[in-house]
């Protein structure tokens, strides 16, 4: 094994163990009242470190938070927080050919990274209006929490205005079977 992978694979366990002592030190029944969506008021902005990756979400994603997260405990100041991801395509485009967003919110006192790594970037994620919706479950079984989300949206009189958005609270690395993963789904909107 090269020792490029070997790091890899170091900075891959340790981020799940930090985003699993996270879950589990954080009293995630906040969230609770997300089970029926809503539409709140979020900063206009938010600095997030972001990684790009084409592809299918099972196959990259893991090296996208891998990349993720070594570069953001980097920084000076960071405190975690749940990872997001964004996809720029359409749900019915071929998943190998899927643009994802993975990111982390960054503190603004963070204007430069330590590091240059490929793919890796500080950039604003736009809010403000957004409509959310706690997913419970398995990420394959998120389609009718997301049709629940969009009927929603319709009802009272919002469409979308940018990508679908990931929050994840509890995943994979939180040691939990996938019937228990909570996901925030998320979209920004504006009145019709």
């Amino acid at each position: 094994m090269k020792e490029g992978s070997r790091l890899s694979i170091v900075f891959v366990v340790i981020a799940f163990t930090i985003s699993f002592i996270w879950t589990q030190t954080q009293d995630l029944s906040q969230y609770e009242k997300l089970k029926s969506p809503q539409i709140r008021k979020m900063p206009d902005k938010v600095k997030m470190l972001v990684v790009e990756k084409k592809g299918d979400p099972n196959v990259v994603a893991g090296m996208a938070f891998s990349t993720l997260f070594s570069t953001f405990f980097e920084q000076p100041g960071v405190k975690m927080a749940p990872p997001r991801a964004r996809w720029l395509n359409q749900p019915s485009d071929p998943r190998h050919e899927w643009v994802g967003l993975y990111a982390l919110p960054l503190p603004e006192s963070v204007t430069t990274l330590r590091s240059q790594v490929e793919g890796v970037k500080i950039d604003y994620w736009e809010y403000g209006e957004v409509a959310e919706i706690l997913h419970v479950g398995a990420y394959s079984e998120e389609t009718p929490t997301i049709e629940k989300l969009l009927a929603f949206i319709a009802k009272q009189g919002y469409e979308i205005a940018g990508p679908h958005e990931e929050e994840y609270l509890r995943g994979p690395e939180s040691g939990t079977d996938a019937s228990k993963y909570l996901t925030i789904i998320r979209y920004q909107v504006r009145k019709k």
